[in-house]
């Protein structure tokens, strides 16, 4: 690897902060990364990041699938200004909001009758564990109860949050891995969803949906069918009375090019979890969904939900993500994530597909993922030591393009992809500007470690 990759890859060389106006080296905050300095971005406007240094970022991932509506909106910034000229926060135990209803009533509106109430919590970990807490108690409100349902089931590789309960229903095993001593017993996975690295030689894609379905079913009729409470993440219907809970943190909010991602499938959730794309990042929110079934049973049998938080419905966090909706009705950018996802994946399959070490492109609307591999005959993932996810991102970020790198995609530790995931309202020559840096940083991360030369054309 040539030195100015090697630097990159192994973050080597922190850039100091300033702070309260002098210069530090190191900075006073417990950052993911205890050995390097994270960059330190002074101001973004639009798609773009301005660092201290004078660079700018074109943010190319949305920080991580985050600022829909890109940076700096003013109507954003001036609905948060006057909302704070009025009140910033009230404890919901006791108060509601304009803000918080009006938000509620938006979202609900959105599913077209599917869902009917909502919550808001601070993030997408804080929404899961209240996803789980209230699949618990709707079936202890059941009349009869229902107490003996206890288990979880998810799927393996799939990442539901990093709080306990959260990590405990997710199959991602490095995120896991330090922490599976506290992790809940009552949680089981089957096979992920990737047609990719799973479907058998042979086997139709009708085939393949058939089988995952009879495993899952296998694996509830395994835990004692009136044992299980929900299952997250996939689309499977109502089966044994099983709770559907739906994780559209990542994917919802019109990431996909619909609303909500369950939309443009044939199945609706009991329980729906979203977050990134509702407040665009402005304020840190998400929410949880619920459906008539489930809100009934609470409300005819305690008529509460036993479960709170302080910032629950933040007054200044539901009017900022309220603003964010507005913007991307009024501006029609969910359509326009639809196209210009279009666009995106064209350009991806055309020019990054070919390389050697390109295993798979996968994606829908502004949300899509490169995976790479060692030989793309046998899809063996690289090892874990050769961090080429992160070599790919760090390269791009000094390229002056921030994309999202990953790693376990083949088995929850081996496999590396890189995620792109722009604002919706991207420029069409600023995504002809991400997919080059993009290529260009595979090809040339690869030829670093002396791998095959790319087949690009």
């Amino acid at each position: 690897m040539d030195d100015t990759i090697m630097i990159l890859a192994n973050n080597e060389e922190p850039s100091p902060i300033q702070a309260t106006g002098s210069l530090r080296l190191k900075s006073s905050i417990l950052h993911r990364n205890l050995t390097a300095e994270p960059l330190h971005v002074k101001s973004a406007k639009g798609s773009y990041l301005y660092l201290q240094d004078g660079k700018s970022i074109l943010d190319a991932s949305s920080g991580a699938a985050v600022a829909c509506i890109g940076h700096g909106d003013e109507h954003v910034r001036k609905v948060m200004y006057d909302q704070m000229a009025k009140v910033s926060y009230v404890h919901a135990q006791m108060y509601t909001s304009g803000p918080a209803e009006e938000l509620a009533n938006w979202l609900i509106d959105s599913t077209d009758g599917k869902m009917s109430h909502c919550l808001f919590m601070c993030s997408g970990s804080e929404a899961m564990e209240t996803a789980l807490k209230l699949s618990r108690q709707y079936f202890l409100e059941l009349n009869p109860p229902q107490p003996e349902r206890h288990i979880f089931i998810s799927r393996r590789q799939s990442y539901h949050g990093a709080t306990l309960g959260a990590l405990a229903v997710s199959g991602h095993l490095a995120r896991r891995a330090n922490y599976e001593p506290l992790m809940l017993p009552h949680m089981r996975q089957v096979s992920g969803c990737n047609e990719y690295r799973y479907k058998n030689p042979g086997e139709s894609t009708e085939e393949y949906v058939a089988r995952l379905a009879q495993e899952l079913e296998d694996e509830i009729l395994d835990a004692g069918a009136n044992k299980v409470c929900a299952f997250i993440a996939e689309t499977i219907v109502g089966a044994y009375g099983v709770l559907l809970v739906l994780d559209e943190i990542m994917c919802g909010n019109g990431r996909c090019g619909s609303m909500h991602a369950w939309q443009a499938e044939a199945v609706v959730p009991d329980i729906q979890t979203i977050g990134k794309g509702l407040g665009g990042g402005y304020q840190p929110i998400a929410a949880v969904l619920l459906n008539r079934k489930v809100h009934g049973a609470l409300e005819s049998g305690t008529g509460s939900f036993a479960h709170g938080q302080t910032y629950q419905s933040h007054v200044l966090a539901c009017a900022a993500a309220l603003e964010v909706q507005r913007i991307i009705r009024s501006n029609d950018l969910i359509a326009r994530c639809k196209s210009s996802g279009e666009y995106l994946e064209a350009a991806l399959r055309k020019q990054i597909t070919n390389h050697p070490h390109v295993g798979n492109v996968r994606g829908r609307g502004l949300f899509w993922g490169v995976e790479f591999v060692k030989d793309r005959a046998t899809k063996e993932p690289f090892d874990v030591g050769d961090g080429i996810a992160n070599a790919v991102h760090l390269l791009a970020l000094e390229r002056g393009v921030a994309i999202y790198p990953g790693v376990g995609t083949a088995d929850g530790v081996h496999g590396d992809h890189v995620l792109v995931a722009p604002p919706y309202n991207i420029l069409r020559e600023e995504i002809d500007v991400v997919v080059s840096v993009t290529r260009n940083c595979i090809e040339d991360v690869f030829h670093s470690l002396g791998l095959q030369a790319s087949e690009l054309r």
